[in-house]
C-alpha cells in the first residue's frame, strides 16, 4: 500500500504562525516528546522551558498535551531515557504555563470536555521505562515494576471506558515505523534486551491499543510517516519539526506516505465521522524564508 507523496499546494510558512492556526481553526496542540532537546530540564523553572518552548511556539496560544520522550528523561547519557525524575519536572511545569498540558506523567483527555460521547479521547503514555536505551535503575520505573503494571491497567481500563467516536493513543515510541529505529520489539535491531529493543511496548501495544485505538501517534525517529493500519489501528510517526534523519532503515512496513529527507508537522481534521491528517514539509529552517508544502492528505473514515 505505498503510494507516491502528492504535493498539491504550498503557503509561505508566516512568521505568527498562531494566526495561520487559527485561520485553520487549530484549537489544540500535541508536542510527542523530546520537548526539551537534547538532556531535558533540571528542575521545574529551568530556562529551557522558555528558549525550547514557549519562545519558539510564541503565538500558538492553544493547549499543547505533552509526553515525555527519551531525551526529556536523560540518566547517565542524553537521552538514554533512564532518568525518570527529569519527568517530574516536565509535569510540574504544567502549574507554570498557560500552553503546556501535562497534569501526569500519563494521562487521558476527552473532548468536547464533560460531553458523555466525546468526539474524539487522547490517551498520553509514559514509553520510556519499556524503551529506554539504558536499562531503568529505580526499581519502581523498572520494564515491569510498579509504574508500568499501573499504566497499563489504567490504559486497558481507560480504553474500554471511553465512548468517544475516535481513540488516539500518544507515545513518544512508534510500534511500527520505516525510519532508522525500527519497529518496536527490534529497536536498532536489538531484539533480546528488556530495554532498548523495546519488546515489552511491543506487548503492549499488541495486548492493548491494536484493535481498541483508531490511531498511535509517535515521534522518536526524526521523519514523518503515515503508516497503514494494523488490526485497525493506524500508526503515525511524526517526529520532524526540528530534526531530520539521514536516510531509511531496512524495515519495510506498508505505508500511505513517508519523508525521510524535510523538516515537517502535521495537523489532524476531526469529525465524528473522519480524521483528516495533513502532512506538510517545511522547504528550510530559516523560518524568513520557509515554506509550509502540504504534501500529502490522508483520511480514515467510519
Amino acid at each position: 500500500m505505498t503510494r507516491a507523496p502528492a504535493r498539491p499546494s504550498s503557503t509561505r510558512w508566516p512568521r505568527r504562525p498562531g494566526a495561520w492556526l487559527r485561520r485553520r481553526g487549530c484549537s489544540l496542540a500535541v508536542g510527542l516528546g523530546d520537548n526539551l532537546y537534547l538532556d531535558g530540564p533540571e528542575s521545574a523553572d529551568d530556562d529551557e522551558f522558555q528558549t525550547k518552548f514557549e519562545q519558539p511556539n510564541a503565538g500558538i496560544d492553544v493547549p499543547w498535551l505533552m509526553i515525555l520522550g527519551n531525551h526529556d528523561v536523560s540518566g547517565l547519557v542524553p537521552g538514554g531515557g533512564d532518568g525518570p525524575a527529569r519527568g517530574d519536572y516536565e509535569v510540574a511545569y504544567h502549574d507554570s504555563s498557560q500552553r503546556w498540558y501535562m497534569p501526569d506523567r500519563y494521562y487521558s483527555v476527552p473532548l468536547p470536555d464533560g460531553s458523555p460521547n466525546p468526539v474524539v479521547e487522547f490517551f498520553a503514555l509514559d514509553s520510556n521505562p519499556v524503551a529506554s536505551f539504558l536499562p531503568q535503575l529505580d526499581p519502581r520505573y523498572t520494564w515491569d515494576g510498579p509504574y508500568m503494571r499501573e499504566q497499563r491497567a489504567w490504559l486497558d481500563a481507560k480504553l474500554a471506558e471511553s465512548r468517544a467516536s475516535w481513540k488516539i493513543v500518544l507515545a513518544h515510541h512508534p510500534y511500527i515505523n520505516n525510519g532508522p529505529y525500527g519497529n518496536a520489539g527490534a529497536y536498532n535491531g536489538v531484539t533480546a534486551d528488556d530495554y532498548a529493543s523495546g519488546k515489552h511496548l511491543k506487548e503492549l501495544y499488541e495486548e492493548i491499543v491494536l484493535g481498541r485505538a483508531d490511531l498511535i501517534m509517535s515521534g522518536h525517529d526524526h521523519c514523518s510517516q503515515i503508516l497503514a493500519p494494523v488490526r485497525g489501528t493506524q500508526q503515525i510517526v511524526c517526529g520532524a519539526s526540528s530534526q531530520t534523519e539521514s536516510g531509511q532503515s531496512n524495515v519495510t512496513n506498508d505505508f500511505h506516505w513517508q519523508d525521510f529527507a524535510h523538516r515537517g508537522f502535521m495537523t489532524l481534521s476531526i469529525t465524528e465521522s473522519a480524521i483528516t491528517v495533513d502532512a506538510y514539509l517545511v522547504e528550510s529552517a530559516d523560518p524568513a524564508t520557509a515554506t509550509a508544502v502540504l504534501a500529502h492528505s490522508h483520511t480514515v473514515r467510519r
